[in-house]
């Protein structure tokens, strides 16, 4: 099984027809005008002039200082993925999370620890690992794996450093409970978190294909699966079973407190990004419009900031397809009106 001819055969034969059926074209950013001054100053010194190099670059190239910003940022922007290579990436991990989502509830509707959480301590640590829940963390594990690596290759974002957290309490945890034989709780965790991830991924796949209220209907819906899985069930069904029912069938010991600790660094970082969530959703209601993601890149891949930078800008940020869109949404457009 070759993961990289896997997917990309998968971007190849199924994620670039059905981006290109959707009008979703492989042209990047426009690119920045060739200057050999900037150019060095671009990739020897700096990639975001501050006030006074702009002043110096201004009066030794004779341009004004809004060009040369202009210049830098069509310059960044021109490293940064096509709008169809993000859409490729999303539907890839948008399959890949509903997928998993179906299998690991097809899965768990038979276990008897799905209906009845103590099941997972019974008879510890002497539980059978089945072949179908083993393929189960291996899979997963692969993944979150993949996700770490493909972290520092992608476009940064805002929350990287809690992105990066997250990677590493999930790794921690899949391989921890694995060599614990904690898999049956275990399970539980790993579909709850998929339950929301794949609706995020189709709210990214309308945007690339600019369609905005399906775009802002699956946000939403993302929103409140996102909260009521992590905030509800996570808590008070997995939190509950892994702090008080494990401790009274089994009671504590050494690895007990590490294995809980790092749920509980899961508990945190799920309360972070339902703030976030909240916030934007919170913007949208009050302005009538969609505000931009709290997630979204560090720096708007957009071309028509000059003249726009008052503009609504969208959930997600990608490159801009039209002249009167800015990160995939029409500017004018309130989904509160639609």
């Amino acid at each position: 099984f070759n993961l990289p001819l896997s997917l990309e055969l998968f971007f190849r034969f199924i994620a670039k027809p059905c981006a290109i059926n959707l009008g979703i074209q492989d042209s990047g950013p426009h690119r920045a005008q060739p200057n050999a001054i900037l150019e060095k100053v671009f990739t020897s010194i700096t990639k975001s002039p501050d006030g006074k190099r702009l002043e110096g670059l201004s009066k030794q190239l004779d341009w004004e200082v809004r060009k040369i910003q202009r210049w830098f940022r069509h310059r960044r922007n021109q490293d940064k993925p096509t709008t169809l290579t993000k859409f490729c990436e999303s539907m890839w991990r948008f399959t890949f999370y509903l997928s998993i989502f179906f299998y690991g509830i097809r899965f768990l509707w038979t276990a008897p620890w799905f209906w009845d959480t103590r099941q997972c301590w019974y008879n510890y640590p002497f539980q059978p690992l089945t072949s179908s829940l083993y393929y189960y963390y291996i899979l997963e594990l692969a993944f979150y794996w993949s996700l770490m690596f493909s972290q520092f290759t992608d476009i940064k974002r805002k929350d990287f450093l809690i992105m990066f957290v997250h990677h590493l309490a999930t790794i921690g945890l899949i391989t921890f409970s694995y060599m614990n034989n904690m898999v049956r709780v275990g399970t539980l965790v790993l579909c709850l978190h998929d339950a929301s991830d794949f609706l995020l991924e189709a709210a990214k796949l309308a945007n690339y294909a600019k369609y905005q209220r399906l775009c802002d209907a699956f946000f939403m819906l993302f929103g409140v699966v996102f909260i009521v899985t992590r905030l509800g069930i996570y808590p008070f069904w997995i939190l509950n079973t892994t702090l008080f029912e494990s401790w009274e069938l089994i009671g504590p010991y050494p690895s007990w407190w590490l294995f809980n600790g790092l749920l509980v660094t899961l508990q945190i970082l799920h309360i972070i990004w339902s703030y976030l969530i909240v916030r934007t959703a919170y913007k949208a209601l009050v302005r009538g419009k969609v505000s931009k993601d709290d997630r979204s890149d560090v720096e708007s891949s957009s071309e028509e900031e000059d003249v726009t930078s008052n503009s609504t800008k969208g959930v997600f940020s990608t490159s801009s397809n039209g002249s009167n869109r800015i990160n995939g949404h029409v500017a004018s457009g309130q989904w509160t009106e639609e």
